[in-house]
């Protein structure tokens, strides 16, 4: 559970930091990569991680994610430029996309299928304890000391779960002679993401959407995911898990995951820096707002644990949930941000958006089977990063997108009112389209094939 609560926490630690370390760095339109930096990382490690585990031991994947974790995160405490502290943070994402993945495939390793549920609940409960609160430490720590600490704290908890882990019996190992590691694979789907996400986060400031620019970057992401797909099709033993996603289950699952995280990260990652600059709430106050939510996701992971361990059908409980999160981000969007209303709609998000972990794994993990476990927390894995990744650079995109650079500053410094209301306006938008995207992933939730455990 440590692992997992490093990965989760650091995807979102510095929402609330956001504005002090931009104005620290001096640079706050480049600030969405302190978080699509490490997401990005993470994503293309994600299903690396799930082969290496499933061929030379879990237990050792995992004490190698968490050795590159601490390497980043001591990279990013003494960083001195925005820059260094976004390659820092991708660095960190070398060794993050594999703490959930790892943490994941261990517990599909030790624990019999009918008592997963519990197990899947109570891991849920620290990713979205771990997510949500992370904004609230975030906001606590910059309020009283420097954001440094942030990176910091990592070290101990990197050590005391590396000592745990080695407790641990090894894990068995299935490499096979012959085995390729397709690197080339690695490398198309690096420059595919990478390609991307820097699309959706320059797109509309740092140059126009219908632009050569523009054009260029559409062309070469398009066609080396065309390349990627057609490569990683014919390869024996591929870098992506295709064999999975020709399972209807796991297929629709994925898509609804990345939808999922879209929707969740981008609340997560926005609501405090809108409440921080469109509403002058301190960084610990607009962390503690988002406490309702982590209540909520608590709830709703443990309720559906017990649902599901009681029913033995877990494709169910998400399609509701995801629906009762859209209703509330379109509130968001439309109502006042007063603190009664944030931390209710907060409380009925957290309670949809927590429907989503403890089930997706046990569909993907039940389809799946025991010998591709690894595999299987890879799929999950890879589809909430590249979910949260994508939320991230659209909805930053979005909201940076409409605003100039004058005006954000003004926002961020609380020079000018009507920067303000332009600002609130564009988080508004941000907030529907997060809401759209929700709604869409409990319609495709719907889709996902019978399941029984």
């Amino acid at each position: 559970m440590l692992p997992i609560f490093l990965a989760a926490v650091d995807q979102t630690l510095l929402a609330t930091a956001t504005p002090a370390i931009a104005r620290d760095l001096g640079d706050f339109r480049d600030s969405a990569w302190i978080a699509v930096g490490y997401l990005l990382a993470s994503t293309i490690m994600a299903p690396l991680y799930g082969r290496f585990g499933d061929r030379y031991g879990r237990r050792d994947a995992l004490l190698v994610a968490l050795g590159l974790f601490a390497l980043g995160s001591l990279a990013c405490a003494v960083s001195q430029g925005m820059w260094w502290l976004i390659a820092a943070r991708m660095l960190q994402g070398l060794g993050g996309g594999g703490l959930m993945v790892m943490s994941q495939a261990l517990i599909g390793e030790v624990v019999p299928p009918r008592q997963r549920p519990r197990f899947q609940a109570w891991f849920g409960v620290v990713f979205v304890l771990a997510s949500v609160t992370g904004p609230a430490l975030g906001g606590l720590v910059v309020s009283h000391a420097s954001w440094r600490w942030l990176f910091v704290a990592n070290l101990p908890l990197a050590a005391l779960a590396v000592w745990r882990v080695l407790q641990l019996p090894a894990s068995a190992r299935t490499a096979q002679p012959g085995h390729s590691h397709d690197i080339a694979g690695v490398l198309l789907f690096a420059a595919v993401a990478s390609l991307a996400l820097l699309w959706l986060t320059l797109a509309g400031h740092r140059f126009a959407w219908v632009s050569l620019p523009s054009g260029l970057m559409v062309g070469a992401a398009l066609f080396g995911g065309a390349v990627l797909l057609r490569r990683e099709r014919a390869h024996p033993q591929p870098f992506l898990p295709v064999e999975l996603l020709r399972l209807p289950a796991i297929a629709l699952s994925s898509v609804t995951l990345v939808l999922f995280a879209a929707g969740l990260f981008a609340l997560v990652f926005f609501l405090p820096v809108y409440l921080q600059i469109g509403h002058a709430t301190s960084a610990a106050h607009a962390g503690l707002l988002l406490l309702p939510l982590t209540i909520g996701l608590v709830l709703g992971a443990n309720l559906t644990g017990r649902l599901v361990a009681r029913s033995g059908r877990p494709d169910l409980p998400a399609r509701w949930g995801l629906t009762a999160a859209a209703l509330a981000l379109f509130a968001l969007a439309l109502l006042p941000a007063q603190p009664l209303v944030v931390m209710g709609l907060g409380v009925a998000a957290g309670l949809g958006f927590g429907t989503v972990m403890p089930t997706s794994q046990l569909v993907v993990q039940t389809v799946a089977g025991r010998s591709r476990l690894g595999a299987a927390a890879a799929t999950v894995s890879l589809a909430r990063s590249t979910g949260a990744a994508l939320g991230t650079a659209v909805f930053g995109a979005l909201v940076f997108g409409l605003m100039s650079n004058a005006d954000l500053q003004a926002a961020l410094h609380a020079t000018s009112p009507a920067a303000t209301r332009q600002a609130v306006a564009a988080f508004h938008l941000a907030f529907l389209g997060a809401g759209a995207l929700t709604l869409l992933s409990a319609w495709t939730s719907s889709k996902v094939p019978r399941v029984r455990i």
